[in-house]
């Protein structure tokens, strides 16, 4: 039985730090939304322990990858009676500040739950994606919601309306870690104004969700790469509504109405060696009261 599972990257409608915590890691507040472009991940369950496979090389398929370490933590808890082949498909650019790995894990820690017949609840989820990263928690819970503390903290937010999106992924990655170690407030000259953007999602109000698009990141990843910048004012020139650098970048997105304006603003995009995607925005079902319906197809 192979079970076939969907991990979708995220953007940062807004990012705001508000400084540096007794632990080393900086207090953020953001809004952070889910989106269509997804990972493909297959399950076969298998005995005597966890292998991974990621064709393309894009990413490790060793026990640093975190999808290895997200079930190698979950089979741990089982007491290790439990075992999966896993089948990594990459679409989500590596290295972006689109949350690619960290959806990766969360597909496979809510998966393998399922599989495994553990009956963890989301919330015991989110605790063990915790000790793995800061949006693996967001990454399980999926859609729209308000994170703060590390990024761990969740408060889920109504449905963002359904936006097109135009993702700009210069040919080179970010470290998230560097972009933080060199963050300086005084390059900051507008901070984000969150309870606004929050309300503007509520109202769906699609003007108003433009108006607020902040990342107090950006200016720190742009003084490093200057192309920032320059794929900001060609994706405004090609039509977006508005843009912004997603998490600590380096993708630059622009918003659009629909998907068929992403793909007209897209057509017009003067592209000088990035990789330009198309998507939208995405939000789970919501059944049964609980937050979250996974949808995971079996064959």
């Amino acid at each position: 039985m192979v079970i076939t599972a969907y991990a979708r990257a995220k953007i940062n409608l807004t990012l705001d730090v508000l400084g540096k915590r007794p632990d080393g890691y900086h207090q953020v507040e953001m809004v952070m939304q889910s989106i269509e472009l997804h990972d493909r991940l297959e399950f076969t369950p298998q005995p005597g322990g966890i292998s991974l496979a990621a064709p393309g090389g894009e990413v490790s398929s060793g026990g640093d990858n975190l999808v290895y370490r997200a079930a190698d933590l979950l089979r741990s808890l089982a007491g290790a009676k439990y075992g999966a082949h896993i089948k990594l498909e990459k679409a989500i650019p590596v290295a972006a500040g689109l949350g690619g790995g960290s959806a990766d894990a969360a597909v496979t820690l809510s998966t393998l739950n399922k599989i495994w017949g553990m009956g963890l609840s989301l919330a015991e989820l989110m605790a063990l994606g915790e000790q793995l990263g800061s949006d693996i928690p967001f990454c399980l819970l999926g859609g729209t919601a308000l994170a703060s503390g590390r990024g761990e903290r969740l408060e889920p937010v109504p449905p963002c309306p359904r936006l097109g999106l135009v993702l700009v992924k210069p040919p080179f990655g970010v470290s998230t870690a560097l972009v933080y170690s060199a963050y300086n407030p005084a390059l900051i000259s507008q901070r984000p104004k969150t309870s606004d953007m929050v309300k503007a999602i509520k109202e769906k109000n699609v003007s108003g969700i433009v108006l607020n698009l902040a990342n107090m990141l950006e200016p720190i990843t742009t003084s490093m790469h200057p192309e920032i910048a320059v794929i900001k004012e060609r994706l405004m020139e090609a039509g977006a509504l508005g843009v912004l650098m997603s998490g600590s970048g380096p993708t630059v997105f622009g918003v659009t109405a629909g998907l068929k304006a992403a793909c007209e603003v897209a057509g017009r995009y003067k592209n000088r060696g990035e990789q330009v995607l198309v998507t939208e925005t995405f939000n789970p079902r919501r059944c049964d009261n609980k937050p979250v319906c996974q949808i995971i197809r079996r064959r």
